[in-house]
């Protein structure tokens, strides 16, 4: 702080060291008694110093106080120190001038985006309609062609409700309910989406009933289950899938393709599709993203392993740690 105010006032320095230059010219030139003006000079020295030091002091103190307050947002600016000088008044009107050109920007940026979210919530719940409808038309008709309808319909679906989940994610009206909800149950409800899937892959379920409740949310929880299972089945040509609880932990495996070591790193991130992912088209690289933001909301751990040609494993925690949401 000392360096960085001696480098603020520079051109002082620079103005005194030619004042102090131009007296010692003068006293050469004109051979005035060096005792003459020592007092003077020591005089003037102390008040210098004692001036640069009081002011030193106070540039300090109002550094510190703006650094206080430079991380509490546009809505501090009236809490800005006095202005002391002709250029701090017009900081301080830039300042408050782009203070409320941001509120303005965020005001109209909060707008459009609950615009977005409101036209995207309608069209999901209206799209819906039709993929009910066509449902009902398909129960009348068991062929392997309805059947495959019927799985195509369930993952339309299922991106249906990705998309509302993606848009509900980040809202203040999230209606996260914690309660103690049986695992079992949820398990169950899960696995019978995807049964007509499991059947027209020949894929086999191992799963015994845990017996075991969770505190949670019941229908983000779902969701997280829903979608581990999904990609099970997405990548798991034969073999099996097994959903078992080990300690604390719902485990769901497969016997797919799996995950190649340098993406296992990144497989929570948004967009991100991996070596596999890109194998695949109909990957989007947003239901395991997904699946982390609710587990950090409900304040559960999520983690994967995999071995490329073996299978992968995801585990979910059921011990709760400080959830977002509360």
């Amino acid at each position: 702080m000392f360096l960085k105010y001696i480098y603020y006032k520079r051109k002082l320095f620079y103005l005194l060291s030619v004042f102090f230059l131009i007296f010692i010219a003068t006293f050469y030139f004109y051979d005035i008694p060096v005792a003459a003006v020592l007092y003077p000079t020591f005089l003037c020295l102390l008040i210098g110093a004692v001036f640069l030091t009081v002011d030193f002091f106070v540039t300090k103190e109002k550094v510190k106080f703006l650094s206080s307050i430079e991380k509490m947002g546009s809505d501090l600016c009236a809490e800005l120190p006095d202005a002391q000088s002709i250029r701090d008044e017009q900081y301080e009107k830039l300042i408050k001038m782009l203070c409320v050109s941001q509120k303005e920007n965020l005001f109209n940026a909060s707008v459009k985006y609950n615009d977005m979210i409101d036209y995207y919530t309608v069209w999901a719940h209206q799209i819906k309609t039709p993929i009910a409808s066509m449902r009902l038309n398909l129960q009348n008709e068991d062929s392997p062609h309805s059947r495959r309808l019927q799985n195509d319909l369930n993952r339309i679906e299922g991106y249906v409700n990705m998309v509302l989940t993606f848009l509900r994610l980040d809202s203040d009206s999230s209606d996260y309910v914690f309660c103690q909800c049986d695992l079992d149950k949820m398990i169950k409800e899960s696995v019978k989406k995807f049964s007509g899937e499991f059947i027209y892959k020949k894929l086999s379920l191992n799963y015994t009933p845990v017996k075991k409740t969770v505190l949670t949310d019941e229908k983000w929880f779902c969701f997280v289950i829903e979608q581990v299972i999904s990609n099970c089945i997405k990548y798991t040509e034969k073999g099996n899938i097994t959903i078992d609880l080990v300690g604390e932990s719902l485990i769901i495996s497969d016997t797919g393709i799996g995950i190649m070591p340098e993406d296992l790193p990144r497989v929570f991130e948004n967009g991100y599709t991996g070596f596999t992912g890109r194998k695949d088209k109909r990957a989007s690289g947003i239901g395991l993203f997904l699946c982390k933001r609710i587990c950090d909301n409900l304040g559960h751990n999520i983690s994967i392993s995999s071995i490329v040609g073996e299978g992968t494993s995801v585990k979910i925690g059921l011990e709760r740690k400080n959830s977002l949401v509360e």
